[in-house]
């Protein structure tokens, strides 16, 4: 599992640690997880001795990781110049090990020639408010020729809490990251900036403490929390999950929706609503009733809202689900028609599941200010609305109103981006629902093998969402094969 922590829990931890060490034992530490990276990226693209390298260099602590890093590469035959930003306040004991080891300052951009590695280190994770316009231009001249980037724990221009980027900012192809990471580094805009992400252990583990502010699930976690049947096991062992869904405009939604709960896992599938012709033509085991949803039998879990529509009988099914004493959860149309107050206090759990213009709605702003401050965004909707968010996007979001790390889901993808997918996830995190997960947990694993899915269904061409709820069993297959 990926674990992030703010920066002033970095910064407290660091200082903590600093105190056991020798001075400068932990800048050390992160110059010579720094210098391998750079010279693993030198390696693949050539070689370390003679290739010629720009070392960007700030005022803080990160411009002092990048001239220790230089001098290490220096020492290894890399031709290797610095440009300082701040020439007066360059790290002195980084700018000292660097000129004793050949490395040569240097007073601008012009006659570097070609390059073969860029080093940026003009801010870190302290860095506010986007680059300033002399860096700016610094960095798009010296990248002109699509030089490769290395950034120095956080693409300069970033930040480092909340994934927000304002203004103009470094986009790397790799971050080398020292500790542990930091939120930005996994949240868009920001997470587009990173490129690769390469964490260094410089030994901080220990100092950090429990929670993490930020988690994103990997393989291994996701493996562990999928619902497998044993002997015993019937149809409502496994899960049975509600699905309200569709309309005679969005005959499609109810379809879709219900794939994604049977290729979710789901022991059986109760549908409601007027599709259910075009459910049982694609897909003859569901089970079919005109409503009201209360009325339709026995279910472990509600979707509700996709394709749904406007007008009274919409509504009256989203607020006959809600009324139910089981989990549910509401996506698209019927994130229109909830009532606020009555999803607050439902006794049984609730998973929101808006895009950001959704999302937008729900909270009263701004789709722009969702999209830029996610992060903020998911907590603020779950803490409003004490329900489990997941917050769809280029990185799905996963929120509780109870003090949990909010999970980031890796396996987005832009092929994700198409039409009914979103009703293919809530039946999939549906089917988990019903099949027992806490809700973190079925918001967070829907995504994940969403992701996957996606990916399968692709195989580099562009998909349907129908091809993503049949690419569900494969990406369950390659978690449990690890």
């Amino acid at each position: 599992m990926r674990r992030a922590y703010s920066v002033e829990t970095v910064r407290a931890a660091e200082a903590a640690l600093m105190q056991r060490l020798p001075e400068g034992a932990l800048m050390q530490r992160a110059a010579a997880g720094l210098a391998a990276a750079c010279g693993d990226l030198l390696r693949r693209n050539g070689r370390v001795y003679g290739s010629r390298v720009l070392l960007l260099v700030g005022s803080g602590d990160n411009g002092g990781d990048a001239l220790y890093a230089g001098a290490r590469l220096a020492r290894r035959g890399a031709g290797v110049r610095a440009l300082l930003l701040a020439p007066d306040r360059a790290h002195p004991g980084g700018l000292a090990a660097f000129r004793a080891a050949g490395g040569q300052v240097v007073d601008g951009p012009d006659g570097l020639g070609v390059l073969d590695l860029v080093v940026d280190g003009i801010t870190g994770i302290g860095g506010r408010g986007g680059l300033r316009e002399d860096a700016t231009e610094l960095v798009h001249t010296v990248t002109r020729d699509r030089t490769p980037v290395i950034s120095v724990d956080l693409p300069s221009g970033v930040e480092a809490d909340t994934g927000e980027v304002h203004g103009e900012a470094v986009r790397a192809d790799a971050t080398v990251t020292f500790g542990t990471y930091k939120p930005g580094l996994l949240i868009d805009p920001a997470a587009e900036h990173a490129g690769a992400l390469r964490l260094v252990d410089i030994g901080l583990g220990p100092e950090l403490p429990e929670p993490p502010d930020l988690e994103a699930l990997q393989y291994a976690d996701v493996a562990a929390l999928l619902p497998v049947p044993g002997a015993e096991s019937d149809k409502y062992r496994r899960g049975v999950v509600g699905v309200v869904a569709g309309s005679e405009r969005y005959p499609g939604a109810a379809v879709l929706a219900v794939a994604g709960a049977l290729r979710g896992g789901a022991g059986a599938v109760r549908y409601v609503g007027p599709g259910a012709d075009a459910v049982i033509a694609r897909f003859p085991e569901a089970l079919v009733h005109a409503g009201p949803p209360s009325k339709a039998g026995r279910v472990q879990a509600w979707v509700v809202g996709p394709g749904l529509g406007d007008g009274r009988q919409a509504e009256a099914a989203v607020a006959d689900v809600l009324a139910a004493d089981v989990p549910v959860l509401v996506d698209a149309d019927g994130l229109r028609l909830l009532d606020a107050e009555t999803v607050r206090t439902r006794t049984a759990p609730t998973v929101l599941t808006p895009h950001a213009g959704e999302a937008a709605a729900l909270l009263g702003t701004a789709r722009e200010e969702v999209e830029s401050g996610r992060l903020t965004a998911v907590r603020e909707l779950a803490a409003r609305y004490r329900a489990t968010v997941l917050l769809k996007g280029s990185t799905t979001l996963i929120a509780e109103a109870r003090d949990t790390p909010v999970r980031v889901n890796p396996t987005g993808t832009a092929y994700l981006a198409t039409a009914g997918s979103g009703d293919v996830l809530s039946g999939l995190t549906g089917s988990l629902l019903a099949a027992g997960l806490a809700p973190r947990d079925a918001a967070s694993v829907g995504a994940y093998l969403h992701g996957l899915a996606a990916r399968h269904g692709s195989d580099g061409a562009p998909v349907s969402a129908q091809d993503v709820a049949d690419g569900i069993p494969a990406a369950w297959r390659d978690v449990r094969a690890g």
